[in-house]
């Protein structure tokens, strides 16, 4: 018998399979993922909004895929970006950092990037600090985590072959941004909680 309890359940996971497969293997982003896992599964046919899996369904077939098909490598990949993590947020202590994304959830792979957001008064203090290293970084805009309208930069950069993503705050917005997610993870880690979460791995 299916464990799903109807149609609708079944594309969902089907969905959030595909999508997962393609985070895990190639290094897509969520959203890229699930547009492409629905033209997969459900070809040009218009998407119910009940079909549609949420990023934590995602996540969680992310983890089931690593552990699946890279069980002997993806823990010490995620090690691996984790403790270069913790060493660039050292460096950019004055910033406030804080890790977000794959690299903190443990889904991270061979394909992913490092995610951290600071919180300052100044962008251009971090781009004259990125500078000051040498530091050859390209400049982009994403949306708010908060959902407000104005954008926020984006400075990404290779680092010791690891491509790195920092997305710039405003000192305020640090307010409540380690809550945790409507599903109770923790979104953002600063580098206390990271140095923790690596003990605790090293400690298993």
């Amino acid at each position: 018998m299916s464990n799903y309890s109807s149609e609708s359940e079944l594309l969902r996971a089907e969905i959030a399979a595909a999508a997962a497969r393609m985070i895990a293997e190639d290094g897509a982003d969520y959203g890229t993922a699930k547009r492409k896992a629905v033209k997969q599964v459900l070809g040009n046919a218009k998407v119910r909004g009940d079909v549609m899996p949420d990023n934590a369904q995602i996540e969680n077939e992310v983890r089931l895929y690593n552990e699946l098909f890279f069980g002997d490598t993806q823990p010490a990949r995620l090690m691996a970006l984790r403790r270069m993590a913790l060493r660039l947020m050292e460096e950019l202590a004055s910033f406030s950092p804080y890790l977000t994304g794959a690299v903190l959830n443990g889904t991270a792979g061979e394909h992913s990037d490092i995610h951290l957001q600071l919180f300052t008064d100044s962008a251009k203090d971090v781009e004259i600090f990125l500078l000051n290293k040498n530091v050859d970084f390209d400049v982009s805009e994403s949306t708010h985590f908060k959902g407000r309208g104005e954008p926020v930069e984006i400075i990404s950069f290779m680092w010791k072959n690891e491509g790195i993503h920092l997305a710039i705050y405003a000192t305020d917005d640090v307010r409540g941004a380690v809550r945790t997610s409507s599903s109770g993870k923790v979104e953002r880690a600063d580098v206390n909680a990271l140095r923790s979460l690596i003990q605790e791995a090293e400690n298993k």
